[in-house]
């Protein structure tokens, strides 16, 4: 008998009987697919891992506490047998051989008449690789495929591009604190599948090197006290290539509702009638000081965080910040574009009754190369500041999270602390 390859074939399984025989790791790590295929699962098996058990508990599969029987298979379209007994596998496998029903054992890939392939999924699409020499199955090769090809089509490092119309729209897209690598995957694939993006200073700029030539990108960069493009500008420069038909992304550093006017854009483009999709990114004000060996909270020493603006001076008639309540709590303060307020918000917590030997540290363009912190008190942090000439962006954490940490993240350039 000539051996050919399998011929590899999606089922549709949706309301139908399914049985899976055993209930050990095998059928753990196969039921997820099974369930979310909407089979009609009945296990059979008279012990099962604990986390198989949760699943028979939330009513996501019939579980028949027992052994394999002659007849289990009766009106089944799929069977998978994963048990620890070698004759009741043989018996099962048989009895779907006779009923022609598809069958995959764990135990002996041949005998079966049916595989698993290695499966992976990204947004709309499913990979299944398959070994095609039945002589030379390699499992581990077929997963690395798989997941070579996954991650690819996640971050976009495989193009994959809708060619049948697109409904046109805008992502407002959370790009992380700067490096490229902490943008979320469906931030990076978005990116990926642009036609135009809008970039804000802040996002990660090395991803838009690796945007195909006919992508157009906009400068939408805020530079404080300097060149800006004005929200509305923005607004309508997102409305006018959505209604074109383009897939548009507005690409925004940390995250999109975090300070940065994702709102205000939503908003408008739901006035304007255009679909929107929001794409959380990784906030700066956690990141960063992670990033520089800071913990936000920490066991014993600060139970909460708040994470404040700067940008508005404690004494602005225009603040909406409660400085004197912050200076009363206990637990840590994360504040944002606040460099050329902090000697104004040091003394305001001061004046509220925060000790101003309490640690402050300055984290200038957190996870980028050019990281470095700077280490000072509420007392001191004014004149650090201005004697490092510490610049925009930068994050500043207040409290005694400064001092739990070995002073700088993995990633963190060498810190100059200043007593």
């Amino acid at each position: 008998m000539v051996d050919h390859p399998a011929y590899p074939v999606g089922l549709r399984l949706s309301g139908r009987r399914v049985v899976v025989i055993g209930g050990g790791q095998v059928a753990q790590r196969r039921l997820p697919a099974l369930i979310a295929a909407g089979a009609d699962i009945v296990l059979v098996s008279p012990s099962a891992t604990p986390s198989v058990e949760a699943m028979a508990t939330a009513g996501e599969i019939r579980w028949e506490r027992r052994r394999y029987t002659e007849g289990d298979l009766a009106d089944a379209w799929y069977v998978l047998i994963a048990t620890t007994d070698p004759r009741a596998n043989a018996q099962a496998s048989a009895e779907a051989e006779r009923s022609r029903v598809w069958c995959v054992r764990s135990d002996d890939a041949n005998a079966a008449t049916a595989w698993t392939p290695a499966t992976g999924r990204s947004k709309g699409v499913t990979v299944a690789v398959l070994t095609a020499d039945p002589h030379d199955r390699d499992p581990r090769r077929s997963a690395a495929l798989r997941d070579a090809i996954v991650e690819g089509l996640r971050d976009g490092t495989i193009a994959a591009p809708h060619h049948r119309t697109r409904t046109p729209g805008v992502a407002l897209v959370g790009g992380g604190p700067g490096d490229p690598d902490l943008i979320t995957v469906r931030g990076r694939r978005l990116l990926a599948e642009a036609d135009v993006v809008i970039a804000d200073r802040l996002g990660p700029r090395d991803l838009l090197a690796e945007l195909p030539p006919q992508v157009e990108v906009i400068d939408a960069a805020k530079i404080p006290y300097g060149r800006f493009m004005a929200q509305e500008a923005i607004n309508a420069a997102l409305i006018e290539h959505a209604k074109a038909g383009k897939a548009v992304v507005r690409l925004k550093g940390g995250d999109p509702f975090v300070f940065g006017r994702g709102m205000e854009e939503a908003e408008a483009l739901a006035a304007a009638g255009i679909p929107c999709t929001v794409v959380p990114g990784i906030s700066s004000s956690i990141s960063v000081p992670a990033a520089a060996g800071i913990p936000v909270t920490h066991r014993g020493v600060a139970h909460e965080f708040t994470v404040v603006s700067g940008h508005v001076a404690p004494d602005d008639e225009r603040s909406l910040v409660d400085w004197a309540a912050l200076a009363r709590l206990r637990g840590t303060l994360v504040i944002l574009m606040g460099v050329d307020k902090i000697g104004a918000i040091a003394r305001a917590l001061v004046a509220g009754g925060r000790d101003p030997h309490t640690p402050v540290a300055v984290i200038q363009e957190g996870t980028t190369a050019a990281q470095r912190r700077v280490d000072a008190t509420l007392a001191t942090v004014a004149d650090t500041v201005a004697a490092e000439e510490v610049r925009p962006p930068a994050v500043i954490v207040i409290g005694e999270v400064v001092g739990v940490g070995p002073g700088t993240g993995t990633d963190a350039a060498p810190a100059r602390p200043t007593p």
